[in-house]
């Protein structure tokens, strides 16, 4: 199913530094007014842009999970199978848009005929989006980046990953626990990976009344794709169904569907 495709040495440094200081110099301090008047309007512009990139992808679902997984790892494909998956399920696929576990989800949903897309993020000048991304963003700002990932999805999948994953993971799950978001589905995918987390949550965090059983109940640990999809499909259908029309008035245009094989 998967075609021939070798990772270059330049997507293997993906996610070590940023090619922007400007996040890193308003995260220092106070600043001056206008150096903090300059800064909110950049973010609130760029906010403003993948508003109008990601308003018609239909549903959706993000996917989280390493950039170092090349493609002869084990969970390479288990990123291209649950890509491939949710695409059949009528799900449009969202990653950070970069290499490993981001490319091989992008890869599946595009084979599946699916709609792949990418909120990819200034990071080393030798990082680049994946080849399989029929609609990305280049963010220069992680905060607005991290709100797309979020805004537009009915289902989120976390593949083993390090501090970014857990990073993203962590705040769908903080969002859905305080009621800023509605209770969509959250699955973990590869168990062998994820079980001392799930030791953690279910053994020390409920036992410690640190959070409440009621905060786990759209966790879902499996390794099987298939069965991701359906948990997500089970609940993001009969839940939510939202619909959005694009408005002429605006230049706003449907999105297409990626071919398969292409």
């Amino acid at each position: 199913m998967m075609d021939e495709f070798e990772i270059s040495q330049d997507q293997k440094v993906w996610g070590t530094s940023s090619r922007t200081e400007q996040e890193r110099v308003f995260l220092e301090g106070p600043k001056s007014r206008s150096f903090e008047a300059r800064h909110a309007f950049d973010v609130f512009f760029e906010m403003i842009k993948g508003f109008r990139k990601f308003h018609f992808i239909g549903p959706c679902v993000t996917i989280f999970g390493s950039a170092r997984f090349n493609e002869d790892h084990p969970y390479y494909r288990l990123g291209f199978e649950i890509g491939h998956e949710l695409s059949l399920k009528g799900f449009a696929v969202m990653t950070g848009g970069g290499p490993g576990i981001m490319e091989s989800s992008n890869r599946g949903a595009r084979a599946a005929g699916g709609l792949s897309l990418g909120c990819n993020i200034t990071l080393p000048k030798e990082q680049k989006p994946n080849a399989y991304l029929d609609v990305w963003m280049e963010f220069k700002f992680f905060m607005v980046r991290k709100y797309m990932l979020a805004k537009y999805s009915y289902g989120f999948v976390a593949l083993p990953g390090g501090f970014g994953t857990l990073d993203e993971l962590f705040e769908v799950l903080t969002l859905i626990q305080t009621k800023k978001m509605k209770d969509f589905p959250v699955v973990l995918l590869g168990t062998v990976y994820w079980e001392p987390l799930r030791k953690l949550i279910f053994e020390t965090l409920i036992e410690s009344k640190t959070i409440d059983f009621e905060d786990t109940k759209t966790l879902f640990f499996t390794d099987s794709p298939q069965d991701a999809a359906l948990f997500i499909q089970s609940i993001a259908t009969k839940k939510f169904d939202l619909k959005i029309r694009p408005r002429k008035i605006f230049g706003e245009k449907k999105l297409p569907l990626s071919k398969k094989n292409e």
